[in-house]
């Protein structure tokens, strides 16, 4: 609910402060007087695109600030949480024009943008009047409205939407990706074939490796180890020692004891003598190999190595990557059932977004009827019974929202062609139209603020007082600010504001009064008489204001 709205400088008006209420809040005054511009200064504090010059003349700069007051679970927290603002209860719009053309805002003294304002005024007010373009009269708004009026839950259609756009992409992205496999399939096969064939082993590359330089150093150092064997064996070492110790062991008898210590020392060399010599041996026959090793061994380490660089791998790597290979060949040859597996989840996913998208054109069928109904029943009182409304169905893109394209159509006479709103009737009947339709389609915007601008033009006598009561109704539930001509329309009003104009210093500045009781007689009065009261159209004022 919009709690105040103050003016600084903007076009003729230097100071003005309006504290509205709950229920219908009424603006009068003569023609020119300055009700347009209070509503040109609201919708410049909401971000809506206005007059491009809104400083009065001599002042530096315009400055419009709008308060409103947010329930808990009002739409406009969505925005303001989007938008990092915090609002407990009270939201403060502040937005100032400078001189030079320069807008800035802020929202709870926090800078904004037009379009967070913007966002914020679809939630926050909402305009009725025959300039309209961003309420009723919008076609893109109508399929919205009728879904309120209907009271449809739209979540499974948007959920089955959501899982058939998904279906969607799943089978492109298979699709895509055997496209690319297939088209690589030679060489996948090629390169796979090749792999498994050499089969390489994690850690094959580092055996290979070592035991390709044990076999190259083997023939540098065979020759040195078998010429030490020699050295060590029967002809050489031992078998000098052997003639020694037997030599001695001959001797040790006439010696007295005095060959027992060498010959004991001469034993044990001999032993360590024979654990050297089969420790030769056993290197020796480590050094011996086949040279045709060799050159395998060789073979297979530079295939190896090969085989990563032309991929990009480390050997190691070679293992792993073979098996990546092989799932892509995998893919491309269960390909065709994974993509008729997929094809049957799309046309499963499509058959429940039609089935969900069916239903909600049934239930606003269903809706669009009765809305017809309803509006025939209101257009009656306001002496448009000879009016058609048709809601019309088109087939729409299909969306999240379904696959309709709802218009609100009319015709003003019986057998005349229908149209959209604000290309058949005329400036009065549209407004007729739009009451109407406002009535019908209330408790949809809950939380807003209704302004309805001169809405009752062309329009008076039982037809302004039809208008008034349903003005009235609609306050019932809702902020309602109607800017009228009307003496019916304002005597329903719950508070009543006198727009007038008044020369002060050589300038033309426009005021906002507050009216008594009394006041408003004489208001009302004047609305009916012209610029001579009397006691007539005194009378009749609280007439009026008595019901």
């Amino acid at each position: 609910m919009l709690l105040s709205l103050e003016i600084r400088d903007v076009l003729i008006i230097d100071r003005l402060s309006l504290d509205l209420g709950p229920g219908l809040n009424v603006l009068t005054g003569e023609t020119g007087a300055g009700k347009s511009i209070l509503l040109d200064a609201l919708g410049f504090v909401l971000g809506w695109r206005g007059r491009a010059e809104l400083v009065r003349q001599g002042a530096a700069q315009g400055e419009v600030t709008a308060v409103f007051d947010l329930s808990p679970g009002h739409a406009a927290h969505a925005v303001l949480a989007e938008a990092g603002i915090e609002a407990d209860g009270e939201l403060i719009l502040r937005r100032v024009n400078t001189a030079d053309g320069r807008k800035t805002a802020w929202v709870n003294d926090r800078r904004v943008s037009g379009d967070v304002l913007r966002d914020l005024s679809d939630h926050l007010v909402e305009l009725h009047g025959q300039h309209d373009d961003r309420g009723l009269l919008n076609p893109r708004g109508h399929r919205a409205l009728l879904d309120a009026y209907a009271g449809l839950d739209l979540a499974p259609l948007r959920a089955a939407w959501a899982a058939q756009r998904t279906a969607r992409a799943t089978l492109a992205e298979a699709e895509a990706t055997l496209s690319r496999a297939a088209a690589e399939e030679e060489f996948l096969r090629h390169a796979v074939a090749e792999l498994d064939k050499l089969n390489p082993e994690p850690g094959e590359d580092a055996t290979l490796d070592a035991r390709r330089r044990l076999m190259q150093g083997a023939a540098r150092i065979r020759e040195d180890v078998a010429k030490a064997l020699a050295a060590l064996s029967d002809d050489g070492a031992e078998g000098r020692m052997r003639d020694a110790l037997r030599w001695l062991e001959g001797a040790a008898d006439k010696a007295e004891g005095r060959l027992e210590g060498a010959l004991a020392a001469l034993n044990r060399a001999l032993i360590e003598l024979g654990e050297a010599q089969s420790g030769v041996e056993g290197a020796l026959d480590a050094l011996d190999f086949d040279p045709g090793e060799l050159e395998r061994t060789e073979e297979r380490l530079f295939a190896i190595r090969a085989l990563a660089r032309k991929h990009g791998q480390l050997p190691d790597d070679l293992g792993g990557f073979a098996e990546g290979l092989r799932a892509r060949l995998a893919a491309i040859d269960g390909g065709a059932a994974g993509i008729a597996r997929l094809q049957t989840a799309v046309a499963s996913a499509e058959a429940s977004y039609a089935a969900e998208a069916g239903r909600v054109t049934a239930a606003r069928q269903g809706a669009a009827a009765r809305l017809d109904t309803a509006m025939a029943a209101e257009l009656a009182p306001l002496k448009m019974e000879r009016a058609v409304f048709v809601t019309e169905f088109a087939a729409g893109e299909p969306g999240p929202e379904g696959v309709d394209a709802v218009t609100f159509t009319v015709a003003t006479n019986p057998g005349a062609p229908s149209g959209p709103l604000n290309r058949i009737a005329s400036g009065g009947e549209l407004s007729r139209f739009l009451l109407a339709l406002k009535v019908c389609l209330t408790g949809d915007t809950p939380g807003q603020t209704l302004i309805f601008d001169e809405i009752d033009r062309g329009v008076g006598g039982a037809t302004a007082d039809a208008v008034g009561r349903r003005l009235q109704a609609l306050a019932r539930g809702a902020q309602v600010l109607v800017v009228t001509h009307s003496p019916q329309v304002a005597a329903f009003g719950a508070r009543h504001w006198r727009v007038e104009k008044r020369v002060v210093a050589d300038q033309t500045l426009s005021t906002v009064t507050a009216l008594s009781d009394a006041e408003r007689i004489e208001e009302i009065a004047r609305m009916l008489a012209g610029d001579t009261v009397t006691e007539a159209a005194r009378a009749a004022a609280r007439a009026l204001l008595q019901g």
